[in-house]
């Protein structure tokens, strides 16, 4: 299994001896003003300030540098930027490469904020956006225009959890234009399980706050980047304010310890669960990933490492009003919460026209009821028993 592959270095990266001035994790360290001892110091720490030499607290301070070091290690890249949430990441990676009157490609079932960037920010700075399926394939390449900047991919879709041919798209794209900055949204792979940038992609982007933090206590982004991008992604991202405090990167080198091991236990339980819903009376379709069920199953299978417990499955009949909240208010192990990764399960319902609402499409191929759910770290015959007490609400 790949993540015992990179157990160990999911252990040690990112903990340099400088890094723990002799503890075994890094420092903590709180800072705005670094003091120089000297003029010849002020220089050295000037002309290196984009090289992880400390110099201003906002460019970051050792405990900052212990996690982007770790993040370069686990992800190959070139550098690591840190952002307060997964959305700043997702909006200043794009930020730093577009100017007006550019052209993104985004995926039709990305994340809602990523698309609301793209129909508010990006729009009102003359940035135009075309959404394509996230089926699209090799097909991809009739979409690029001349002024087209950034292919902006989402593995797997948010929500319905379809899971594209990645490097068909990439090479369509590539043979059109190999200038193309081409980013993905890869909080679901926790960087480990796809390596992005082993597909030719240029950053790869992750809401920290899942997999990586782990327990639900901090919000952190983070956007890795090959060495083409590293340099402007960096300090456009820089220019822009973007940084995180030194408890909350500590907060994410510590989830990276155990990110492997809870990974493993996400993918062992979900995949049971989901196999259990598949077999159920009231399931339409369970769209996980690892299931033959789930569009894109085969690409999962070539592309990914493994899974997570992040999966929706459809019911065949579309629950009223009445019955969504009878099903939903009446877990005892499940909560209702947004965001996702933690050591907890959660779940969430959206009707067919919701998910249209929010897809440039408008062309959902299902008439229930949708339900996403994380599943978490609880024993999986007390979380079976919890949907199907579930189900026993919404019988006829």
């Amino acid at each position: 299994m790949y993540l015992d592959k990179i157990a160990t270095a999911l252990v040690k990266a990112g903990r340099s001896r400088k890094f723990g001035q002799g503890s075994v994790n890094p420092v903590i360290q709180r800072a705005s003003s670094l003091v120089f001892d000297t003029v010849k110091d002020k220089k050295f720490a000037t002309v290196n300030r984009a090289r992880n030499e400390l110099f201003y607290g906002r460019r970051g301070t050792l405990t900052h540098f212990s996690l982007q070091e770790a993040m370069v290690e686990l992800e190959g890249g070139a550098g690591c930027a840190l952002y307060p949430c997964g959305a700043a990441a997702v909006s200043n990676a794009i930020l730093s490469f577009v100017v007006a009157g550019d052209h993104v490609l985004m995926s039709g079932a990305a994340y809602e904020p990523t698309q609301d960037f793209c129909n508010i920010i990006l729009k009102d700075m003359n940035v135009s956006t075309s959404y394509y399926e996230p089926t699209i394939g090799a097909g991809i390449g009739k979409l690029v225009q001349e002024n087209t900047k950034v292919l902006f991919l989402e593995a797997p879709s948010s929500i319905t959890m379809e899971v594209p041919d990645i490097p068909a798209m990439v090479k369509a794209v590539r043979a059109i234009n190999p200038n193309i900055i081409i980013m993905i949204d890869n909080t679901w792979g926790a960087g480990v399980l796809f390596k992005a940038l082993e597909h030719d992609i240029d950053i790869s982007i992750q809401a920290g706050t899942k997999y990586i933090v782990g327990h639900s206590d901090a919000m952190l982004g983070t956007a890795v980047s090959n060495e083409r991008c590293w340099d402007r992604l960096q300090e456009r991202s820089y220019l822009m304010g973007q940084m995180v405090d030194a408890d909350t990167a500590y907060v994410a080198a510590r989830g990276l310890r155990t990110m492997g091991i809870r990974l493993k236990q996400h993918e062992a339980s979900s995949i049971a669960i989901a196999t259990w819903l598949s077999k159920r009376p009231e399931v339409e379709r369970v769209n996980h990933p690892a299931l033959p069920s789930c569009k894109g199953h085969e690409f999962y299978r070539r592309d990914f490492h493994g899974c997570n417990g992040l999966f929706a499955f459809i019911l065949k009949k579309r629950l009223t009003n009445d019955q969504l909240e009878e099903y939903l208010n009446n877990f005892q192990h499940f909560s209702m919460a947004y965001s996702w990764g933690g050591y907890e399960s959660l779940i969430l319902a959206n009707q067919p026209e919701q998910i249209n609402a929010i897809r440039p499409s408008g062309d959902v191929d299902f008439e229930g009821t949708l339900i996403r759910v994380h599943i978490g770290l609880e024993s999986v015959e007390d979380l079976i028993e919890d949907l199907e007490a579930g189900f026993e609400r919404i019988a006829e």
